[in-house]
């Protein structure tokens, strides 16, 4: 038998839905490992991210455990698409401009660009990275700097770090604080979440 909800419970769910930043989008591209798949979920819930989108066009989609009350995918939707236009077109009819991660002499360094605008942000498959498609479909191309002798990091770490220097950006700039929420669509998130 399922015990009621304490104030305190909502409380934290309304504080928690109120820092949600509905103007940052992750993508996820063809991603595998669910173990990559589970941690990139954990970082955007750290950072506030209220909805993954995903594109497979080679992989399968991943299944989400959503059982675990540690489990992040259960606090976060997920949309998802087959083909790279109409995911494009989708994030493009709600204003995203669409940076991907990659190793391409166009790219600009994660510490070169203004994450405070609305965003879709692009992760590519482990060993692939990124499609041609979706290089292409990008309107920029970010890069994580690196010193050492190996020039790559594991998805979910390279996606922790891109995310966490948005967070940084976001947190300078007082979004977290000042999120624009409707109260009424603030309402619909905390009752939605009450029954997770």
């Amino acid at each position: 038998m399922r015990h009621s909800i304490t104030d305190k419970r909502v409380n934290r769910i309304r504080e928690i839905a109120a820092k949600r930043q509905f103007n940052l989008r992750l993508v996820m591209e063809n991603i595998h490992d669910p173990h990559n798949v589970s941690a990139i979920y954990r970082t955007c819930d750290a950072v506030g991210i209220p909805k993954i989108t995903q594109i497979y066009t080679v992989e399968k989609f991943p299944k989400l455990k959503k059982s675990s009350s540690s489990s992040a995918s259960k606090w976060i939707e997920t949309e998802k698409f087959v083909s790279y236009q109409e995911m494009v077109n989708s994030l493009k009819n709600e204003n995203f401009e669409i940076i991907s991660s990659c190793l391409d002499e166009k790219a600009e360094s994660i510490f070169e660009v203004d994450f405070t605008k609305k965003i879709a942000i692009v992760v590519g498959n482990e060993h692939r990275g990124i499609s041609d498609e979706m290089r292409e479909l990008s309107d920029r191309l970010i890069y994580i700097p690196m010193f050492g002798m190996v020039q790559s990091l594991n998805v979910s770490v390279a996606t922790a770090v891109i995310l966490y220097e948005v967070l940084k950006q976001r947190l300078a700039s007082k979004m977290y604080e000042n999120n624009r929420i409707e109260e009424e669509e603030l309402e619909k998130i905390v009752m939605k979440w009450r029954k997770k």
